[in-house]
């Protein structure tokens, strides 16, 4: 007689608070949904607290790293799997050693795209698997603007992001340009705010709207012509699956993150920090048709890495993998 394992267990640490929407809450309320549906029981927590449990998911190498230890003092052979984000693998901000030992003591890491696991050191390639973050299209979409050639911009203002480098591509622009750039995103300092609104007060091809819920601002991103996404560095940026899924084209800065969800030879790519550069191609996807077909087909050709049911897929072999789940005992 077969006895089918199910409902195991299951927390994810995510240092981004309940009721966020920041980039890291979101990825672990949709593993929470995705896990669900295979049948398991699943909390989502900024930190863990002692829980026994039968498997650790913690995002973040650095910012979780305490919960890390926690959980691997408390239960030294427990399942653990732990995503990296681009801040753990580009970024300085965290105890390199503690970023180390997070991923060393881990069973197995998740990256969202390969060019994160080639930046990896080698002896840690055996236990790398991709899971490419899905996204789901809008529940409703309008129809885009028939007034200019919109253009969004969705990230949280901060640094690591270049929040303004559209807008300042904007002023590049000739003066019978239909481009008008819609940031969508939460300021994260009061400079960052101050600077939002001074641009909208001198350049009238830039409105910045703010941290809107996100299935409103999925709705905008899905009447777009275009978005634009000009972070410094990137781990395997949610608005990339989001556009794809939407059908909406993408113009994005050559880094690590966007390149391995794109495509190293994808036409939208162009260097970080290089204002002219992006102006020349939001022009030319503006004014060209066979380059803006050529951007929409590329995506197209992506989107089905990124649909609910191949990373349902994903998480299903992970776990089978760790002999966890839904395998199968006699």
């Amino acid at each position: 007689m077969e006895i089918r394992i199910t409902g195991i267990r299951i927390l994810i640490v995510t240092p981004a608070k309940a009721g966020s929407r920041r980039g890291n809450r979101v990825t672990a309320e949709r593993w929470e949904g995705l896990l669900r549906k295979l049948g398991h029981l699943v909390t989502v927590a900024e930190a863990h607290c002692d829980e026994q449990v039968d498997l650790l998911i913690a995002l973040h190498a650095g910012r979780s790293a305490s919960s890390i230890r926690r959980y691997r003092a408390l239960q030294p052979t427990g399942p653990l799997l732990l995503a990296v984000t681009g801040t753990d693998i580009y970024g300085n901000e965290f105890d390199a050693n503690e970023v180390d030992h997070s991923l060393h003591v881990a069973d197995r890491i998740i990256v969202l795209q390969p060019r994160t696991a080639d930046d990896l050191a080698k002896d840690l390639h055996e236990k790398v698997r991709i899971i490419y973050q899905s996204a789901e299209p809008p529940t409703r979409r309008e129809e885009s603007r028939t007034d200019c050639f919109e253009v969004t911009v969705a990230g949280h203002l901060r640094p690591v992001k270049d929040p303004f480098r559209t807008a300042e591509a904007s002023r590049l622009l000739p003066a019978d340009s239909r481009i008008r750039i819609v940031h969508l995103g939460e300021a994260y300092s009061p400079d960052m705010t101050e600077h939002a609104r001074a641009e909208m007060a001198t350049n009238p091809r830039y409105d910045w709207l703010g941290d809107l819920p996100h299935e409103r601002t999925l709705s905008m991103l899905a009447r777009s012509r275009l978005t634009v996404l000009t972070s410094l560095s990137e781990g395997g940026p949610a608005v990339i699956a989001e556009a794809l899924v939407a059908g909406v084209p993408i113009l994005a800065t050559r880094v690590a993150g966007c390149v391995g969800m794109l495509g190293d030879d994808y036409p939208g790519l162009f260097a970080a920090g290089e204002t002219q550069a992006l102006a020349e191609l939001l022009l030319r996807a503006e004014t060209d048709t066979g380059f803006y077909s050529t951007l929409v087909t590329a995506c197209a050709l992506r989107r089905s890495l990124f649909e609910s049911q191949a990373e349902l897929a994903a998480w299903r072999s992970l776990l089978a993998e760790l002999r966890l789940g839904d395998s199968a005992v006699s």
